[in-house]
Order: C-alpha cells, then sequence, then structure tokens
C-alpha cells in the first residue's frame, strides 16, 4: 500500500506544482518536474521510510517480507534504504548530476530487489504482501523503470535544446 501512498503523492504534487507554476509547461519542464517529484517523494521520503521500518521495526517488516527476522542482512538494507533516501532528499536542492547520479543508483538498488523477490515468488512460492504486492509492482519495478525512462528523456530534450 505504501508504494501507492507515495506514487499518488508524487503524482498529486507533480500536478499541483505544474497547474500552479508560473513557468510555461514546455515537455522539458513536465519532465524535469515529474522527475524531481518522484526522485523526491518515492526515493528521498520512500526510502527513508524502508530504512526506518528495516530498522526500528525490523522483525514485522522481515516477515510481511517473507523472511525470518533476525538477519544482520536487514541492517545492511536499512543502510542502503538510508543511503537512497538522503540522496532523494537532496535532490530538492542538488540538481543535474546528482539527479542522474541517484536515479541510477537507486534504480539499479530498486531493480536488483525486484530481482531478488521475484526469484524468492519462483522459487520459494513467497507471496507475502511485501514480496509479491505493491512493494515489487510499483516500488521495485515502476517507480525505477519511470525514473530511468525521465533520465533519458530529460538528457534527450537538453541536447535538442543545446
Amino acid at each position: 500500500m505504501l508504494p501507492v501512498i507515495f506514487v499518488s503523492a508524487s503524482l498529486i504534487g507533480f500536478a499541483l506544482h505544474l497547474v500552479l507554476g508560473k513557468e510555461p509547461r514546455t515537455r522539458s519542464r513536465i519532465v524535469q518536474l515529474l522527475l524531481l517529484y518522484l526522485l523526491v517523494i518515492n526515493i528521498g521520503l520512500g526510502s527513508l521510510l524502508a530504512w526506518y521500518g528495516h530498522t526500528f521495526m525490523a522483525d514485522e517488516v522481515a516477515r510481511k517480507i517473507g523472511w525470518q527476522p533476525g538477519s544482520p542482512f536487514q541492517f545492511e538494507v536499512a543502510l542502503a534504504d538510508l543511503s537512497w533516501g538522503v540522496c532523494g532528499v537532496l535532490c530538492i536542492w542538488l540538481r543535474q548530476g546528482f539527479w542522474t547520479a541517484t536515479g541510477i543508483g537507486s534504480s539499479v538498488f530498486l531493480l536488483g530487489c525486484a530481482f531478488g523477490h521475484i526469484r524468492q515468488i519462483i522459487q520459494e512460492g513467497n507471496m507475502a504482501v511485501y514480496n509479491a504486492g505493491p512493494v515489487l509492482w510499483i516500488g521495485d519495478l515502476g517507480v525505477p523503470i519511470t525514473i530511468l525512462i525521465l533520465l533519458v528523456m530529460r538528457s534527450r530534450l537538453h541536447k535538442r535544446a543545446s
């Protein structure tokens, strides 16, 4: 459910910013704003919440993923989430190459998580809510693929403009 909330918040924030903003609604502006909201809300805030869950509610989160509680690797996942969360929030102030690095790095991490979840579904039949639900389809697949597409679009639009 949380990936649905974060994507919805990103889309609402993006739409409000686009409609209420004074800058022209060019293709470049639309791509920039959508990318910004996905990076800050989904990668930034979403990853910070994931860090919190893997750190302070580790046993509950492990069960919802279909993992055994108490794995030391869960804390390592929490630290990766914290790192991407900080990078996502910093996208508010740091632009250009920082967005690209944050988008690519977090997408590699999330797509890797998706691979692990899909492998768990196939090999173990793990259909736990945080393994086979919206976390997989929206958070670990949809958001990073969208971010990568937007980064490519932004790069192409920038090249055309220069």
